[in-house]
């Protein structure tokens, strides 16, 4: 998440304000201390029941405006509505046999992340995955901590996840301050080798400052896109149904060839980045596993696509697409003038996918900092640290480094940071904006009802008139 705070915010932003993020990460880590150390006898100073309540409101408050979200955000909003009712409920009337049920619940989720992160820094071998490798096992110790009754039979669970929250938010801004302190130019935006793609800028002022919008942009509007040639959709025959492999990973056909789907980026300014190996990857279920791993043996000579239009017609048109408004040219130029100079095609660590997200994190640097209110005061970290998609687009991003990015991942990254870059309306002010037409649109009914009726009885009244009898 450190790495993504940069590229939203910018390091001109983040660098003028380094001491008072250490200094929030140092007291969160202090405070997680504190509350994990309550909870060790099992006797809470904690206030469990009031946080429960904070967790059930800011459940309905979600539930009661997630269906003004778009597609994904829609959905997270309910997940994350959901999620925080029923904790808060199994805290509020689950007794032991709540508490429980919750540390089964968060157990299984560090469990679960943690063997998915050994497993996959095993088989792809990416860069340092060792250190995600001991990442992984402290997961499993956090889960297996969970799982155990002792020291206090689960009566400190809710207390033990707000202290595990509080220790790894403040790390990251620990971590964030620490890099930024002495930072001239960002290296979250890194993709080729050369420094001229971090040189800092002073852009003109954003016309983007303080826009919000209701939705992404329109056909017609000038915008960055996300291309997006799903497994499923590029399949050669009818594929074989797999839950979240064939979302995320490849889609197996009935005669058995794999498709892994495909990733573009184009801009109106005419960047099309679009990575291709040079000589079709052998993708038979015997040599699949062999390929995955992102070892120099694997790399293959690759070449950059001319344009979409030429694409989508020698193969087909992409299935989803993702569109941004907030991004910045000058920064994704100079980052395309230098990546484009290494053509090398690797299935797992330099592939389509990988290329579409390190350009699109050159391109959003400093979005959030430009969106919400010219990088003033503290209200574009505020927001960016409040908002959904910064979580889903950090999990997003984790997967994918600890394994290999995929389309399906891209497509996930893609959207969590349209929201992010582009902000959209609050659902509270998205309901008052409902009700308030809602009441508009029946006050003109009525008074139309009204004239209608009006008009009737003075028909009537002269119809009267004219035929007393």
């Amino acid at each position: 998440m450190v790495r993504l705070v940069m590229i939203l915010l910018g390091v001109d932003y983040l660098r003028s304000r380094w001491r008072s993020v250490m200094t929030l990460g140092l007291l969160s880590i202090a405070l997680g201390a504190v509350i994990f150390t309550d909870a060790l006898d099992g006797s809470l100073y904690f206030p469990i029941i009031p946080f429960a309540l904070m967790m059930l409101l800011e459940g309905l408050a979600t539930l009661t405006v997630a269906w003004t979200g778009m597609g994904g955000q829609r959905k997270l909003r309910y997940v994350k509505g959901a999620t925080f009712c029923l904790s808060a409920l199994l805290v509020l009337f689950g007794g032991e046999h709540g508490n429980f049920v919750l540390s089964l619940i968060f157990g299984t989720l560090f469990l679960v992340d943690g063997a998915l992160q050994i497993v996959a820094a095993r088989v792809v071998r990416y860069r340092r995955w060792r250190l995600a490798t001991a990442g992984g096992v402290l997961e499993i110790a956090i889960a297996i901590f969970f799982y155990q009754p002792y020291p206090d039979h689960y009566a400190g669970t809710v207390a033990y996840c707000v202290a595990f929250g509080l220790f790894f938010g403040g790390w990251n801004m620990i971590l964030l301050a620490a890099r930024v302190r002495r930072m001239a130019a960002n290296p979250a935006v890194e993709g080729a080798a050369n420094a001229a793609v971090q040189e800092e800028t002073k852009p003109a002022e954003s016309p983007f400052a303080g826009a919000v919008w209701d939705g992404p942009p329109g056909p017609n509007e000038a915008a960055l896109t996300v291309h997006v040639w799903t497994p499923l959709g590029t399949a050669k025959s009818q594929p074989r149904r797999q839950l979240i492999v064939d979302r995320y990973i490849a889609a197996v056909d009935r005669n058995g060839t794999i498709s892994t789907g495909h990733a573009a980026l184009e801009t109106p300014e005419g960047v099309y980045i679009s990575l291709y190996p040079a000589v079709e990857i052998d993708r038979s279920p015997n040599d699949f596993a062999r390929t995955l791993r992102a070892t120099r043996d694997n790399d293959v000579p690759g070449f950059f696509q001319p344009d979409y239009a030429t694409e989508s017609q020698a193969w087909c048109p992409s299935t989803q697409q993702v569109r941004i408004r907030n991004y910045d040219p000058a920064r994704l130029q100079r980052f395309w003038e230098n990546y484009r100079r290494d053509t090398t095609y690797n299935l797992t660590y330099r592939n389509c996918s990988s290329s579409v997200a390190r350009a699109l994190e050159a391109a959003i640097e400093g979005a959030s900092a430009r969106a919400w209110g010219k990088g003033d005061g503290w209200k574009p970290l505020v927001r960016i640290m409040t908002t959904p998609e910064l979580w889903v687009a950090a999990q997003v991003r984790k997967r994918a480094a600890t394994m290999a990015w995929t389309p399906g991942l891209t497509l996930d990254y893609a959207r969590a940071l349209s929201m992010l870059a582009d902000p959209r309306h609050s659902g509270w002010v998205k309901m008052a904006r409902f009700a308030v037409a809602t009441m508009y649109r029946s006050r003109q009914r009525w008074r139309a009802e009204e004239h209608a009726a009006a008009q009737a009885r003075e028909t009537e009244s002269v119809a009267a008139e004219r035929h007393p009898g």
